[in-house]
C-alpha cells in the first residue's frame, strides 16, 4: 500500500494526521526507532548478551526486518475474552497452527500468544518466527469476575520451547496490582538471566478511573504513568492502549500530576497524546507499541489510522490481534500488511 493509498484510508483526519508538528517535546529530544536499535539502546544496558540476540532476532524478522520498527501478532483471547467469543467469527483460529502461520504469511516480526497455543506447534515454528510466550492471563470462567492476571506459565517454559521474549499483562490500578509487579518483575529479572526479551501489556484496571461522564481507563497521563512503572521493572518493550482522552488524575481527584502534563507535555491531538505514553517509556529508551484494538466495521482505516498515529508520536510499532484474526486469513494477512506499509511509507515521519 502506497502514501496515496494511506491518505485515503485516514479520510477527513489525513490532513490533520500527516501533517501534525508536535510542538510539546521535540522529536529530537526522543531515542527514534532504527536499524541499530538494539546497538544503540541496550548495549549501555544491564541486559546480557543473549537477550541482545534475542531482541535483534525480534527485529530483525518479517516485513519491517532492521527498520527498528515491530509489528507483533498476539492471540491470547481464548482465555482472555473466551476462546468462543474469541474464534467464533474465524473457526480456523480454533487451531493453534493457524495463528501461528497468520503471523508468518502476514509478515510480523513475532507471534505471541499462550503455552498451550505456542506449545502445540513450537518444534515446527520456533526456529521459523520469532515467539513470545505471555505467562499470565485473566480467565473470564470464574464468577463474580476479578481484574486480576494469575501466572499460566513460566519463564523456564517459555526458554525450553525457543522462545526469544515472554510478555505479561499488570493491571495497574487494581487491588491486585503490587502484587502482580512483584511476581512480572522476578519473572523479568529471569527472563533477562535467561537471555530473553521482555514485553509488558501495561493496562488499567479500577472503577475510580471511570467518572459518570467519562472512562479514563485510556487516558495519556494514567496510561503514561502505567508505562512509567513498567519500564522501572524492565520491560524492554511496553505495549499500551492508544489515548483517547487526558485528564485522569485531575479527574478521579487521587494521585499527582503537574499542570505541566495538560500545558506544556501534551495535547489534545491524538499524536501529542501518545507522544505524551512516549516520553514516559524513559524518552522513548524503551519502546512503545500500541494495541490494534478490538474488531469493528471499518478496522483496515483504524489499523491504519492507530499506525500512523503511533509511528509519528515516535512509537516503534503496533500489537494488533482481533482485526486480523477475527478475519479469513486473507483479509488479515491485508490489515497486518497495511500497518507494517504505514512503517515502511516514507513519507510519514516523526511528528
Amino acid at each position: 500500500m502506497n502514501f496515496s493509498e494511506i491518505q485515503s484510508l485516514l479520510g477527513n483526519e489525513a490532513e490533520s494526521l500527516l501533517n501534525h508538528v508536535c510542538k510539546t517535546i521535540a522529536k529530537d529530544k526522543l531515542h527514534l526507532p532504527g536499524h541499530d536499535w538494539v546497538d544503540r539502546i541496550f548495549s549501555p544496558s544491564d541486559r546480557n548478551i543473549r537477550t541482545l540476540r534475542s531482541l535483534e532476532q525480534l527485529f530483525d524478522h518479517g516485513r519491517l526486518s532492521k527498520t527498528g520498527y515491530l509489528s507483533i501478532l498476539p492471540v491470547d483471547q481464548g482465555i482472555e475474552h473466551s476462546a468462543g467469543a474469541s474464534f467464533a467469527p474465524n473457526p480456523e483460529y480454533f487451531d493453534s497452527e493457524n495463528i501461528v502461520r497468520l503471523a508468518i504469511e502476514g509478515g510480523c516480526n513475532a507471534v505471541a500468544s499462550t503455552l498451550g497455543v505456542l506449545g502445540s506447534v513450537a518444534r515446527k515454528y520456533a526456529h521459523k518466527i520469532p515467539m513470545i510466550l505471555k505467562i499470565n492471563h485473566n480467565e473470564l470462567l470464574s464468577y463474580p469476575n476479578i481484574h486480576d492476571q494469575t501466572l499460566f506459565a513460566s519463564v523456564q517454559q517459555g526458554y525450553e520451547m525457543g522462545c526469544v521474549g515472554i510478555g505479561a499483562t499488570i493491571y495497574f490500578g487494581s487491588p491486585e496490582c503490587r502484587r502482580q509487579i512483584v511476581e512480572i518483575s522476578r519473572a523479568f529479572e529471569q527472563a533477562h538471566q535467561l537471555g530473553m526479551a521482555t514485553i509488558l501489556w501495561c493496562y488499567l484496571r479500577n472503577p475510580a478511573f471511570k467518572t459518570a461522564a467519562t472512562d479514563y481507563h485510556e487516558a495519556a497521563d494514567l496510561t503514561g504513568q502505567g508505562n512509567h512503572l513498567g519500564v522501572t521493572i524492565g520491560a524492554d518493550i511496553i505495549k499500551q492502549k492508544l489515548p483517547v482522552n487526558n485528564g485522569g488524575y485531575t479527574a478521579v481527584k487521587f494521585g499527582k500530576t503537574s499542570e505541566d502534563v495538560y500545558t506544556k507535555l501534551s495535547s489534545e491531538h491524538p499524536i501529542d497524546l501518545t507522544r505524551y505514553q512516549v516520553i514516559n517509556n524513559y524518552m522513548g529508551r524503551m519502546g512503545l507499541i500500541n494495541s490494534g484494538g478490538p474488531a469493528g466495521k471499518n478496522d483496515l482505516a483504524e489499523a491504519a489510522r492507530t499506525a500512523v498515529i503511533n509511528k509519528r508520536a515516535g512509537g516503534m510499532g503496533l500489537i494488533s490481534g482481533r482485526k486480523a484474526f477475527q478475519k479469513p486469513m486473507k483479509e488479515g494477512i491485508k490489515i497486518l500488511n497495511t500497518i507494517q506499509d504505514v512503517y515502511l511509507t516514507k513519507e510519514i515521519t516523526v511528528a
